[in-house]
């Protein structure tokens, strides 16, 4: 049950995101206090929404079977250390300050804990026998 909360709010947070950088991308950038981008950014970022709502709808969807789904559990916890990693990173050569990479750094901890923690405790028969 905690498990599919869990990617439930992953899934939420995911389809905001992805929202924002689809239809508000400068303004959502600015009300989080990051610089605004060059025009030509904003088709990378349309680029980054569509995987964030592509993740989150799949995040959606597989929430009530997620003992069928670790791969994707796993994915999600490599999406989160990878965000740990580069907010960190960014956050100690000075490109970002702490202001705007702590919440994120934050969420990105904590979303992949808690998934490793709850996460399945091995693939699904079936899915580990079609796999082979």
């Amino acid at each position: 049950m905690k498990l599919k909360l869990l990617t439930r709010i992953v899934a939420v947070l995911q389809i905001v995101l992805g929202l924002a950088y689809l239809f508000i991308p400068v303004q959502f950038l600015a009300v989080m206090g990051h610089s605004l981008p060059p025009g030509d950014l904003l088709y990378p970022l349309g680029m980054l929404a569509s995987r964030f709502l592509v993740v989150g709808i799949v995040f959606w969807y597989i929430a009530p079977h997620m003992n069928a789904h670790r791969l994707w559990v796993d994915a999600m916890i490599a999406i989160q250390i990878i965000d740990l990693a580069v907010g960190v990173s960014m956050t100690l050569t000075d490109a970002v300050p702490l202001s705007l990479s702590g919440f994120p750094m934050f969420n990105a901890l904590i979303i992949a804990v808690l998934l490793f923690v709850w996460r399945p405790a091995k693939l699904h028969s079936t899915l580990t026998s079609a796999a082979l």
